[in-house]
Order: C-alpha cells, then structure tokens, then sequence
C-alpha cells in the first residue's frame, strides 16, 4: 500500500506535527498534568489573553480585603467609604526555541515520516524536561545547583520574569532552624514542619491584617494544601516518621476522596490537609549552615495561584514547528519552542499562593 509522504517544509507538516508534539508534551510533562490549569483552582494558574490580544504581558490584580470598624446606628457614613485597595502583579511571555538536526544524506536512511517522529519524540522529552524545571525554578525563586537541569545555574528566569526569592513571611526552616545560616545536619524535613506550614499558610491573615491567606485547593470539596518535597526530604521524613504514623499519613490519602484527581494521584500521603508528593527537581541547595557547607533542599508548600503561565498563541498552535534544511538542503532540521511566560504570583512584595520549606537534606546513598 501506498504511503502518503509530506515533502519536507510543507505547511501541513506543521498542522500534523505541532499539535500532535503539544498534547505529548502537555501529558508528559509534571506540572503540566497535575498542577496547571485554567481558573484560580489550581496551583499554577494558565492565563489565556495574550492568545487573542496583542502585547507581550498580562497584569492581574488583587483586591484587598476592607478594614476598619462599621458604622452603628444612625451615626452619619457619609464621608468614611473605604477606597478600594489593588495589588498588581504581571506575568510576560517570550519566544523560546530548541532545534534538532537529522544529520546529512550519508549519515542518515529515513523516510521523511521517520524522521518527523524522531524530532517529536525528542523535542516532547526535551520541553517535558524544561517546563518542569522551569516551575520548580520560579515556584522556588532559584535555580539551585541541581546538576541534571538543562539551564546552567547561572540562570535568573527569561521573558523580563525574574526568579524571585520568598519574603520572610513565607519561608520556614526544618527543625530549630531560623536562617539559611543556623541550619544543622539536624534540622530536616518533618511531620512537625509540614504541620507549621499549613498552620501559617490557613493563620496569615489572622496574625497580619495585611497580608492574604494562601488559600487550599478544592479537591472534590475539600482543602488542600500540596507539599511537593525532594526524594532526599521525603526519605528524611518517612525516617523520621514511626512505621505506625507513616503507615497512617499513607492510608489517609488512600481514604481520602477525590484518588482519581490529578492533584491527588501519585502522593506519598495525607497528612493534616496536606497531600505529600516528592520529585527529584525539587530545587536542592549546597551551601547552607553556618560554615555555608551543608546540602539543603526547598519543598514547596502551595496552594492556589502559586503561580502563572501565559501564552501567546492558541491551544491548538501552542508548540512552534519549523522545518528547515542546511548545507544544500543535505541537512533536514526542525526547531520547536514556545511564546510564553512563568511567573510565581506576589503582591505588594509578598508571596502569594506558595510557602518554601528549607530543609537539610543529604542523599542517603552519599558517603
């Protein structure tokens, strides 16, 4: 039978291609699947009006709460409305590319076909990988020294979003630790601290009248709050845990309503309101104590709106596909990328949705 073959450089490559890599992508990639989505119930929120307007930056605003005393009886309001209050926050997007080269005549006996799903295999891998770094990288305001990401650690965010650090306010240590500098071999990831983030993050307000509750994620009707820690922090934690408890922080989720939802779906446990999850890109750290020496790791606390994500173009023209050919048209080439943008949300200089856990945390299998 007859094979319909696309030339290389036709447009409807482009229209077979580039969606079919996207969707891949998009159900490969870790954030992507369970974490990102469109509407305020979701760690990182996917915000869609620069795919149909132009411009390369979103602004998006926070109304702060109104405050002071009522007014009684038939004492005169007139003359004490309260103006309202923003906090603005922006998130702006840029062109991002990575090209693959099929290699000369020579070197190379495929079909043009074959050759297009080489490429898509190897750019799905290869966005999969960069998303998720780059949501852990902005989550946790650093690039770290995580030696396996594809950005070198010299990189402070693109598209005009740089990383930012988290405020005071939402930032706990492990342990007795209060600084990056007073942080011990002894103060690691716990039930205890997992137990003072969700205390902080539902008390924000309660405590200081300025700042904004990070509010939980509805998981089949109940709040959540996530804790996405470091394998190296999620072994300090199952250590530190008896057999009995950590057997029930495990069989609370596995109780728990909502097991077929994405958020859900591959956590370590429940603990409190909290579902546990782990993953190796969490961002790690080689310099904390006092002699700046000791590893650390970051676990993200999160709720809603931790975070955004904006495109500049269509659902079904999100991935860029481009085929080329150099050196007299002996070398076929294909470059994919994206038009978009990762911020973490802060307003008036705090963070919003995430709180960061530092913790040390030392690879069990190291020496």
């Amino acid at each position: 039978m007859a094979t319909t073959q696309i030339p290389w450089g036709d447009p409807k490559a482009v229209k077979l291609w580039a969606p079919k890599t996207h969707r891949d992508v998009m159900k490969a990639a870790y954030w992507q699947r369970k974490f990102v989505g469109k509407g305020q119930n979701n760690v990182i929120e996917e915000r869609t009006e620069l795919t149909a307007d132009s411009g390369d930056t979103i602004s998006f605003d926070l109304c702060v709460r109104l405050q002071g005393e009522p007014t009684f009886g038939d004492n005169t309001l007139d003359g004490k409305e309260e103006a309202l209050r923003f906090y603005t926050d922006k998130v702006s997007i840029d062109q991002v590319r990575k090209a693959v080269s099929a290699g000369g005549r020579m070197s190379r006996k495929r079909t043009v076909n074959d050759l297009r799903k080489t490429a898509s295999m190897n750019l799905r891998d290869y966005w999969k990988a960069w998303w998720d770094e780059v949501f852990f990288m902005y989550l946790s305001g650093a690039r770290g020294m995580n030696e396996g990401f594809l950005m070198g650690t010299g990189f402070s965010g693109f598209a005009q979003n740089a990383l930012r650090a988290p405020d005071s306010a939402h930032t706990l240590f492990g342990g007795s630790a209060t600084t990056k500098a007073t942080l011990t071999t002894a103060d690691k990831m716990s039930r205890d601290v997992v137990e003072r983030a969700s205390v902080l993050a539902s008390m924000m307000t309660a405590t200081d009248r300025d700042a904004s509750n990070m509010v939980p994620l509805s998981v089949d009707g109940d709040d959540r709050y996530i804790c996405l820690m470091s394998d190296f922090q999620a072994y300090d934690l199952r250590s530190g845990t008896g057999g009995g408890d950590w057997l029930d922080i495990q069989k609370a989720l596995m109780t728990a309503e909502g097991q077929k939802n994405p958020v859900v779906k591959g956590g370590l446990g429940l603990l409190n309101n909290v579902i546990l999850h782990a993953h190796q890109n969490v961002i790690r750290f080689s310099d904390y104590g006092a002699g700046s020496n000791l590893p650390a790791a970051r676990a993200l606390f999160c709720g809603r709106q931790a975070g955004a994500v904006a495109y500049g173009t269509t659902e079904g023209n999100r991935l860029i596909w481009v085929e080329d050919t150099k050196d007299y048209k002996n070398n076929p080439t294909v470059a994919g990328g994206y038009i978009g943008g990762v911020s973490k949300t802060q307003f008036n200089g705090r963070d919003f949705g995430v709180a960061s856990i530092d913790t040390y945390a030392k690879n069990p299998n190291a020496a």
